[in-house]
């Protein structure tokens, strides 16, 4: 798909997780479409050398999973770039592998802190620049697990169902201000956070998709970055497939 040249003409986005994967794709083009970003991730060093690469006007370093440390980042990023339009919330961690009887707590924990809590702690922390500015955009990115459940990943899959839940809930809330709020579902797709997976889990999840591929950055960017554009005006609160055949509702 042929990107629309300037379609985020002076429109500001903080991207989570942007240092990687769906985060840093979304990220570039929205930057090559007029836009400013500001990513968030939790190395400095990378996400300095990111910056440069895809040409990003800020980045802070955040733990999205610190409520007080996302404020911060909210407001120094608000401040940085004058207003903030956009949140893509792509941060996010796999977890443990393994059943539910024997699935160690601390992961639990760490995936619900990071992949759940922290969408909410953005959100909230965002959410006001918005509603005072009378337009924004959220994309939250959840996965096929949240809809399905994939097993031996537990902690994922109920992570990104909630994130399904804070979505449909959030939208409502806001569908009278001129912020939406939307989630996209991808299926497995070619990422750096495959490497916190075992190859029997990746061969599984490729196994249940039809087209009998990985999805690749660069088609889950163009649905994101769509939602996160005015194009999108009469979606909100709703969740958006990109899973190559795989979810059907």
């Amino acid at each position: 798909m042929t990107a629309s040249v300037g379609r985020f003409d002076g429109r500001c986005a903080v991207i989570t997780g942007g240092a990687s994967g769906v985060g840093r794709a979304a990220a570039a083009r929205i930057i090559a479409e007029g836009g400013q970003v500001c990513l968030w991730d939790l190395d400095a060093g990378v996400l300095a050398e990111v910056a440069r690469e895809i040409g990003a006007s800020n980045f802070q370093a955040v733990d999205v999973s610190d409520p007080d440390a996302v404020q911060r980042a909210a407001d120094a990023s608000a401040a940085a770039m004058g207003r903030i339009d956009i949140l893509i919330a792509g941060a996010g961690v796999t977890g443990a592998t393994g059943p539910v009887w024997e699935y160690p707590i601390d992961s639990w924990r760490r995936v619900i802190d990071i992949n759940l809590n922290g969408a909410f702690y953005c959100c909230r922390a965002l959410v006001p620049h918005m509603v005072r500015n009378g337009y924004g955009r959220i994309v939250n990115v959840s996965s096929v697990a949240g809809k399905e459940g994939n097993p031996n990943a537990s902690a994922y899959s109920a992570s990104k169902a909630g994130l399904l839940g804070l979505t449909k809930s959030l939208g409502k809330e806001l569908a009278q201000t001129g912020v939406l709020v939307n989630a996209v579902t991808p299926a497995t797709f070619n990422s750096p956070i495959l490497s916190q997976l075992p190859q029997s889990q990746i061969d599984y999840m490729r196994s249940k998709i039809p087209m009998g591929r990985l999805g690749e950055m660069d088609e889950v960017a163009a649905l994101i970055c769509w939602l996160a554009s005015a194009e999108c005006s009469f979606s909100t609160a709703a969740t958006f497939d990109i899973s190559g055949g795989r979810t059907t509702y």
